[in-house]
């Protein structure tokens, strides 16, 4: 026989569901975990955030190899989202690899509808670290026309800045010419990532209407990672979900992905070594 939880018990734990902070990323699969919605969620539970997710397509890969994309059905993506957004005190929500028009179109109609009072963070994942392209192109306008105006946030890293301007952005100088472009196209916030600098500091840029905030940490060498831009865009979603101001939001993230970075795990195969983000060892607030 089956014991009763005392009516105080289960009043704690309801209440402890309320205040539970939920966000939700739409996103990749990644096999690897090292990317895509598995690190959203490794990186929502160590900042103490509940995870939910809707897939957009299944990424066979693994740190410098894209093997595969195969995409979610549109429909079924929709019907993610709003299962969710309609069950879910969704606190903000994240998007990363959508892969395809259809399914940026999608999005984009959801979230329009159904969560304009949430904040969005927009990762327009378009290439691997590897280099390999994760993106059709033909979605890239969809992002343009219908996701960036509605982000709080949106993250390029240096190459899908240089995607979305047609210049070169390769350093500090050209990344400053790209965010005021991309702010003033779009009318929202651009941090543009510097993971690829030249030089001691991989430094990003928060463009907000004409202010310009630098976030800095050092550069780490030796490593190889991927799922950098995941974990760094699913952890301000986390900490805006939790109250942060959009600046301390970014601060934090930029502490988390970098100590992940720092004490990255690795392992030996016939290739040679593999690395990989070590979200647990970033617990905390």
């Amino acid at each position: 026989m089956t014991a009763e939880i005392p009516m105080a018990k289960q009043a704690d734990r309801r209440s402890q569901a309320a205040a539970t902070v939920v966000a939700l990323t739409i996103a990749g699969s990644d096999c690897s975990a090292g990317a895509g919605l598995q690190a959203d969620l490794k990186t929502f539970g160590a900042l103490g955030v509940f995870g939910v997710t809707a897939v957009t397509c299944v990424v066979a890969e693994v740190p410098g190899k894209v093997s595969r994309i195969d995409a979610v059905d549109a429909q079924n993506v929709r019907d993610q989202i709003e299962l969710l957004l309609a069950h879910f005190p969704i606190g903000a929500i994240k998007t990363g690899l959508l892969f395809s028009p259809e399914i940026v179109e999608t999005v984009a109609s959801v979230l329009e509808r159904s969560a304009q009072e949430i904040p969005l963070i927009v990762d327009p994942v378009m290439i691997a670290t590897s280099g390999d392209a994760l993106l059709q192109p033909a979605a890239i306008e969809c992002y343009r026309s219908r996701l960036f105006p509605r982000a709080t946030l949106v993250t390029p890293n240096m190459a899908e800045a240089a995607a979305l301007t047609g210049w070169p952005v390769g350093n500090l100088a050209e990344m400053r010419a790209a965010g005021e472009e991309l702010t003033r196209i779009f009318g929202t916030r651009f941090l543009l990532k510097g993971g690829h600098l030249d030089g001691a500091q991989a430094t990003d840029l928060l463009f907000a209407g004409t202010a310009v905030a630098e976030f800095s940490a050092p550069f780490v060498a030796g490593v190889s990672t991927h799922g950098t831009g995941c974990t760094y865009s699913a952890a301000i979603a986390a900490r805006l979900a939790l109250g942060d101001s959009l600046e301390e939001a970014i601060a934090r993230a930029k502490e988390f992905v970098s100590r992940a970075i720092r004490e990255y795990f690795s392992w030996t195969n016939s290739s040679g070594e593999i690395h990989a983000l070590n979200h647990g060892c970033s617990r905390g607030r």
